[in-house]
């Protein structure tokens, strides 16, 4: 008897059941949510197959989600981690590395980033002791732009990390020529951006790393979970490292002296033939998935480019309601070049507005349409980055414009058509 296929059969059935309970869209008395998971009896099978394997750290699963994934971007290497923020750690982390040499990031060390962005992009840079210098953001699209970056290089500058907020693409070739010209690393969070593109080719694969999210907001979800990216097999080794446990053997688990020397090298003061499962090169973490999870990510993937269809369409129908506004408010746009897999749809309220941005959130709130600020705006004005050490370029002021007047709506592929013109009705409404 085959139980997992009845097991499975059980699923659907319960799956079909459950979805037959759904009530239509009922205007003013549904959420609307701003994000949301998005999925059917795939998921839960895949999760349940793990379980009843029952080897609940990487295993098979986490073997074909990486695999799978970096297939889809086009990326030699990907490293599945606990959440994005713990990708953000291990891929700076990676550049800290000795193994590097002279282009090591050195406590001291200059990165360039923005303020109105992510905690936990900027986070490592402060955890180890390098110091972030900041730029501004355009509004509209809330990307750097490549001449406020290039201002900010300096004979300190070792590395820029910044995300593709909301899902738009910074000047991708552009930012990569900049690097290779100053000999900087590139270090793209993915987070928001999963399946966005410039120049035809996927955000993620230009920089030296990558990040992304699997939380339940983002493009596909495993719960909690995120990966680390490179092309670069030396960085790749060194990232796997910092992820486990910072141990110099790159065995995968179950797996014994894949390098053929693991009782014959010499490993710094060591006793020669110190068991090289137990070398330690880094000062790493444990920031592994379990299986379950990345069996749940090996069925969200196979459903990423409808995903990316419907945030890209879902977008484009709130772009075209809201453009009879446009006088009051400041509308989400991508640099040319660019093909957005979008996080959410970003407004900023324009000075000047009949409403404030916290009166028009307040009225979507109450007819229970979620909203989000755009993260932290001005991450420097917030109580844990009082007194960090840091370098500003220019001004911020775009970025405090958006601690004040800046909110996002939700494209995600949840909305219905009949939500997405009710969003519209009521920030029409708001606004008359």
């Amino acid at each position: 008897m085959d139980y997992r296929e009845q097991i499975k059969h059980l699923v659907d059935a319960f799956v079909e059941d459950r979805d037959k309970k759904t009530s239509s869209f009922i205007p003013g008395q549904d959420l609307v949510q701003y994000a949301g998971r998005i999925h059917d009896s795939d998921e839960i099978k895949y999760a349940i197959d793990a379980s009843l394997d029952f080897w609940l750290t990487a295993g098979r699963f986490t073997d074909e989600f990486e695999y799978g994934l970096g297939e889809f971007l086009g990326i030699d290497n990907t490293l599945t981690v606990n959440s994005g923020s713990s990708a953000n750690l291990v891929a700076f982390s990676t550049l800290t590395s000795p193994k590097l040499l002279d282009r090591k990031i050195n406590k001291g060390d200059e990165v360039i980033t923005v303020a109105a962005g992510f905690p936990t992009t900027v986070n490592p840079v402060i955890q180890f002791g390098a110091i972030p210098v900041f730029v501004d953001v355009q509004l509209g699209n809330y990307c750097a732009t490549i001449e406020d970056i290039e201002r900010a290089i300096t004979p300190k500058t070792k590395a820029i990390m910044m995300a593709h907020t909301m899902g738009v693409p910074f000047e991708l070739s552009e930012l990569r020529a900049l690097c290779d010209k100053n000999n900087l690393w590139l270090i793209e969070d993915n987070c928001d951006a999963l399946g966005s593109k410039y120049n035809d080719k996927f955000t993620g694969s230009f920089g030296d790393l990558s990040t992304v999210s699997f939380y339940p907001a983002h493009h596909i979800t495993m719960g909690e979970g995120g990966a680390v990216m490179t092309s670069n097999d030396d960085l790749a080794r060194i990232a796997q490292s910092f992820r486990d446990w910072g141990r110099d053997c790159y065995c995968a688990g179950g797996e014994n002296n894949s390098c053929g020397r693991r009782f014959s090298q010499q490993c710094g003061t060591l006793p020669f033939g110190y068991d090289h499962k137990y070398v330690y090169s880094h000062i790493g973490y444990n920031l592994k998935i379990t299986d379950i999870q990345a069996a749940i990510g090996c069925a969200q993937l196979k459903k990423l480019p409808t995903f990316i269809d419907a945030r890209r369409k879902n977008h484009e129908k709130i772009g075209n309601g809201l453009k009879r506004y446009e006088d009051k408010l400041i509308l989400h746009t991508a640099p040319k070049n660019s093909d957005p897999s979008w996080f959410g749809y970003v407004i900023t309220v324009r000075e000047g507005s009949n409403k404030s941005r916290d009166e028009i959130v307040k009225f979507l709130q109450a007819n229970n349409i979620e909203t989000r600020n755009l993260f932290c705006g001005n991450l420097l004005r917030h109580p844990a980055y009082a007194n960090i050490e840091h370098r500003v370029v220019g001004d911020l002021r775009n970025t405090d414009i958006i601690t004040s007047n800046t909110f996002f709506i939700g494209v995600y592929p949840g909305l219905t058509d009949n939500m997405i013109d009710y969003i519209i009705e009521k920030i029409g409404e708001v606004l008359s």
